[in-house]
């Protein structure tokens, strides 16, 4: 099991905790009070600080019910931070654009994570064939 040192900059928020069995992400909440108008962007305080693993990277998204709950989006989709973002200062925040006003409290989870090892070192090889069936169309429908 690995251990990763954690450094809660806000005293506000629950600590994390990894549920075993029922996710692998792990939720992060507002270290603040917050109040969007619509349209308007914040980087919203997470609370922590953490020292990931030598070779892993977090990746950060939003939950389920965030755009419900509080009518925000995630302005980069999804954050991704490297083992490199680890000093005592280095809070991890929430970009979060607002599509209608609202109003996020202080402990509310907004977003989540997990942990993943670096993609590994790879080489792409050009081929005039990739030697399968064309499935005809866009993405995983096959329609257009």
């Amino acid at each position: 099991m690995e251990q990763i040192r954690i450094k809660y900059v806000s005293d506000k928020i629950e600590k994390l905790c990894y549920v075993d069995g029922k996710s692998d992400w792990i939720d992060l909440r507002a270290a603040e009070d917050v109040e969007l108008k619509q349209g308007e962007f914040r980087l919203i305080p997470l609370g922590i600080a953490m020292e990931l693993p030598a070779g892993y990277e977090a990746h950060i998204v939003p939950r389920s019910s965030t755009y419900k709950n509080f009518g925000i989006i995630q302005a980069n989709h999804m954050g991704v931070i490297d083992e490199t973002y680890c000093g005592d200062n280095d809070q991890w925040c929430f970009p979060a654009i607002a599509l209608r006003d609202t109003v996020i409290h202080t402990n509310d989870r907004i977003c989540q994570f997990r942990i993943m090892e670096h993609q590994p070192k790879i080489v792409f090889c050009e081929v005039e064939s990739l030697g399968h069936a064309d499935r005809g169309g866009f993405g995983s429908t096959g329609k257009q």
